[in-house]
């Protein structure tokens, strides 16, 4: 391993020590019932959406919360810009992005 490989590792896991806390509102029973938008593609594995471009779409069990919220955030803020998931984070709420997050990340 180069530094800057256990660098980069290092800051990742002190942020995401960080998040963890920001994010514990979330009920995973609540976002297990939460998930019918998003199992439509992340349910698929190694499945790709094509529009408006190709896109592999990730697995999001096992993921940090802290991490799913963010995104999602991004998402509903327009700093990202995948149009399907633009849509869908627009509709979550805060409490919504948080027990979606625990559910996920506790598989």
């Amino acid at each position: 391993m180069n530094i800057r490989t256990v660098t980069i590792a290092g800051l990742s896991a002190i942020l995401s020590m960080l998040a963890a806390p920001l994010h514990a509102g979330g009920d995973a029973a609540a976002g297990k019932g939460k998930t019918a938008m998003c199992a439509g593609c992340h349910g698929i594995t190694g499945f790709r959406t094509a529009y408006p471009e190709t896109y592999h779409v990730p697995k999001l069990g096992g993921q940090n919360a802290g991490y799913i919220v963010n995104a999602l955030k991004e998402y509903k803020a327009g700093d990202r810009q995948h149009p399907t998931m633009k849509a869908i984070a627009a509709s979550l709420t805060e409490q919504d992005m948080a027990d979606l997050a625990a559910y996920y990340s506790a598989k």
